[in-house]
């Protein structure tokens, strides 16, 4: 059968299966048959699953007025996705509606932040009733919300990872990271991987390696990058490496459990060590995944080692989590876990308040201590009642509703679903990712592995958009397309977003064509 009535007969099946058409009509002949198919073409546009909101009606400023004010008062820099930026209006779950009442399938959760669905019911309710009791104290007082959630966060944490800092984002949580290691050190020099990010703030931008976020003027004072071991796009990985159902199709001859890999960019992290620091360090960041690279993984044991490494020379390892943590990769509440390490330090933010500003850092009674000795450390907002209650209600609600487990199961039913794409289309490089954390690559062709232009990417981003379902980009060349929607979704969401992903593939390889 030739690709294109491959399609065909999909495009019949979506309207066949759909819950508005209950049966075939049992009279139509096979030459009616096809008549009707290729009537429908190839573009025929997949049903979203139901759902049973309905936003109120959107009653603010228009969409003209929105972008005059963006354009005269607000950040100049072109960071809204697609020619026509959404203007969003209400949330729930893991859908979203904009302003004309339109409804879209969010499998980006705001990048990577909404972890139990918009406006989530429980959540909703923990944050009205603090609102109507207590918004704001500062440190310099008690009040029972931030020793409930330090609690359930630190019972959620291996010993000796028991003492909370509370903080209200991701790059502040690992400016303090930073301090603390150096405190504790009493070294300066801090390593992290190319590609990474570790936030944007003066410090953290030095542990930033992804080139948007570089600038020409000094900063990160003291951070050292070493290679990314990346078994794609790197010099080295097989189909052995990553701890994901789903393998890279480069070949290797590793025995499953020793990767040729792994020793090879370990030897380029000693040769870092060796070379570009001094020889007594503060220590080491790492994401357990890379986010905003495109969701890479590294091969299994190589964190473990680069740890053992970085300990040698007196360092201490961070375990990035923002983008990873509270069960988004499934098998385990925390990324680091899935490696079999046990970091010093732990940095949290995003999923932890559900899209609420909050962050953590948590890290051993020694450490802690440490910190206190050079600094006296303070926030005004950190840990503030709201966020409490509300960082407390998302713990339950990912306990309650076994959001983790659902992490698991429809995350892998999904990242191999996307791995059959990778399988039928030459511009799908690579399908990647663990639970809920995914990464599609996009190549000019499997065999040059070429980044796929910015500008292709970008036209398959407007067609997912066109028919319902929104997904995030990432990667040094923006050539990934990420995957990370709510830990509410169900395998319906999943059927609907392959669809909608397969359509726009099609539509973009009849672009390329022509």
């Amino acid at each position: 059968m030739t690709p294109a009535w491959r399609h065909l007969l999909r495009a019949w099946h979506l309207q066949t299966s759909s819950p508005r058409i209950t049966k075939m009509c049992p009279s139509l002949s096979p030459g009616a048959f096809w008549t009707s198919v290729a009537n429908l073409g190839l573009h025929t546009k997949p049903r979203m699953p139901p759902c049973d909101f309905t936003p109120e009606k959107y009653q603010s400023l228009t969409y003209e007025r929105v972008l005059e004010i963006h354009n005269h008062h607000l950040i100049p820099t072109r960071i809204a996705y697609f020619r026509k930026p959404l203007l969003l209006h209400q949330g729930h779950m893991e859908w979203l509606f904009d302003y004309e009442g339109n409804r879209y399938l969010d499998f980006f959760s705001g990048i990577v932040t909404v972890s139990v669905g918009h406006c989530h019911p429980k959540v909703n309710a923990a944050a009205q009733k603090q609102l109507g009791r207590l918004w704001h104290t500062s440190a310099l007082f008690f009040h029972s919300p931030i020793h409930e959630f330090a609690e359930k966060l630190s019972a959620l944490l291996p010993e000796p990872l028991k003492v909370i800092f509370l903080v209200n984002s991701g790059s502040e949580a690992n400016d303090l990271a930073m301090l603390m290691a150096r405190a504790h050190s009493n070294s300066t020099d801090i390593i992290s991987l190319r590609g990474a990010y570790h936030g944007c703030s003066p410090y953290t931008l030095g542990l930033t390696n992804v080139g948007p976020y570089k600038m020409e003027l000094p900063s990160g004072l003291g951070c050292q990058s070493t290679m990314c071991p990346d078994v794609f796009r790197g010099p080295w990985g097989g189909s052995h490496c990553r701890d994901s159902p789903v393998q890279t199709m480069r070949k290797c001859s590793c025995a499953p459990d020793c990767c040729q890999a792994k020793d090879q960019y370990i030897e380029q992290f000693k040769d870092t060590l060796n070379t570009s620091v001094a020889k007594s360090i503060a220590g080491f960041f790492a994401e357990p995944i890379q986010g905003v690279n495109g969701v890479v993984q590294y091969p299994k044991g190589f964190l473990r080692e680069a740890f053992e490494l970085v300990r040698e020379r007196g360092g201490v390892c961070i375990a990035d989590e923002v983008q990873t943590g509270f069960g988004r990769l499934g098998s385990h509440f925390w990324g680091f876990q899935t490696h079999g390490i046990l970091p010093d330090i732990v940095t949290m933010a995003k999923g932890i308040g559900n899209g609420f500003p909050m962050a953590a850092v948590a890290t051993t009674p020694e450490i802690a201590k440490s910190l206190a000795k050079r600094i006296f450390h303070f926030n005004t907002f950190g840990g503030n009642p709201m966020v409490c209650a509300i960082g407390s209600a998302v713990l339950e609600v990912i306990k309650e509703e076994k959001l983790q487990e659902n992490s698991q199961e429809v995350g892998t039913y999904m990242l191999q679903k996307f791995a059959e794409l990778r399988d039928e289309f030459e511009i799908v490089g690579d399908v990647r990712g663990k639970g809920l954390m995914i990464g599609i690559e996009m190549v000019k062709d499997k065999v040059s592995s070429q980044p796929l232009p910015q500008e292709e990417v970008n036209e398959i981003h407007e067609d997912c958009k066109r028919m319902g379902l929104l997904i995030g980009k990432g990667g040094i060349f923006a050539q990934t397309f990420r995957i990370t929607p709510s830990m509410c979704i169900t395998k319906p969401d999943v059927h609907f977003a392959v669809e909608v992903f397969r359509s726009a593939l099609i539509q973009h390889m009849e672009r390329r064509a022509k």
